[in-house]
């Protein structure tokens, strides 16, 4: 009975944040889901701050809680490594998503979207603050989106 017990608790706090890879496909989700999108340009075989980010903040319970029920999350990802390499078709959309979004090409960056991809705040670099920090900044620019 215990170890029933204990499985039903783990599957119900488990969260299961899941990445998308393609930007069009999640607005289309965000709006029928009603949630914003958390869009993220990353080196993940090469940026050390982008690879931080990714086990310090996305991978917190607390922004992993706030992230399912909030937002779509979307990864653009530029690896460097042959063995890493994206298929062509996921490296034009995420050429695509970097021309609309991060012509500069600065890694890490993080975008906060409406729906309709309206920027709703944004983050240059790997964010000098705790998880919980981050997760608070990301409620605040949907609370503050959500009121206009």
């Amino acid at each position: 009975m215990k170890t029933i017990f204990l499985l039903l608790f783990t599957i119900c706090t488990f969260h299961f944040t899941e990445w998308h890879n393609n930007l069009t496909e999640a607005k289309q989700l965000a709006k029928k889901e009603h949630k914003y999108i958390l869009l993220n340009f990353s080196g993940s075989d090469w940026c050390g701050p982008c690879i931080r980010m990714h086990k310090e903040i996305f991978d917190n319970p607390v922004f992993k809680q706030m992230a399912d029920t909030t937002l779509i999350m979307v990864n653009a990802d530029f690896p460097r490594m042959k063995k890493n390499q994206l298929s062509k078709t996921q490296q034009q959309l995420n050429e695509a998503a970097a021309d609309q979004y991060n012509p500069k090409g600065k890694f890490p960056y993080t975008l906060l979207l409406n729906a309709d991809g309206k920027v709703i705040k944004d983050w240059d670099g790997l964010p000098d603050e705790s998880a919980e920090n981050f997760t608070t900044e990301v409620r605040n620019g949907i609370y503050v989106d959500s009121e206009r």
